[in-house]
């Protein structure tokens, strides 16, 4: 059974960071797609950051780019969002998702079979 847990949100100040943590296990594969949504009340889902768990390049929505950046540590099967300097715009539930489907290019514009439960980040001004 697949499963995928997110750890980490939480309610910060304009300017802070956190990071969120996710965890996939039971994806009998050595290499899956791996990233992070994020949804508001309301709006459209978003894909925030994904990767290849084996690495190589990194999708990055345009407006976390420079502020935002996903690792790995395929010892502990964990996927990482470092969030820097955060704003009130990302504001939002944060998914953790995972795929064993590859394309060539990384990219959150896909569908994506497996997903955690959600970790709310909150900023605040």
């Amino acid at each position: 059974q697949v499963q995928v847990k997110e750890s980490g949100g939480g309610a910060v100040q304009a300017g802070e960071s956190l990071r969120l943590s996710c965890t996939v296990s039971g994806l009998p594969f050595d290499d899956y797609v791996v990233g992070w949504f994020r949804q508001v009340p309301g709006k459209e889902r978003e894909g925030v950051s994904c990767r290849r768990r084996s690495g190589g390049r990194v999708y990055y929505l345009d407006s976390v780019k420079g502020r935002f950046t996903i690792s790995g540590d395929n010892a502990k099967n964990t996927v990482t969002l470092q969030m820097n300097n955060l704003q009130p715009e990302d504001t939002a539930m944060y998914y953790c998702v995972a795929d064993p489907t590859l394309i060539q290019e990384p990219t959150c514009l896909r569908d994506f079979r497996f997903w955690g439960q959600g970790t709310q980040v909150t900023v605040s001004t």
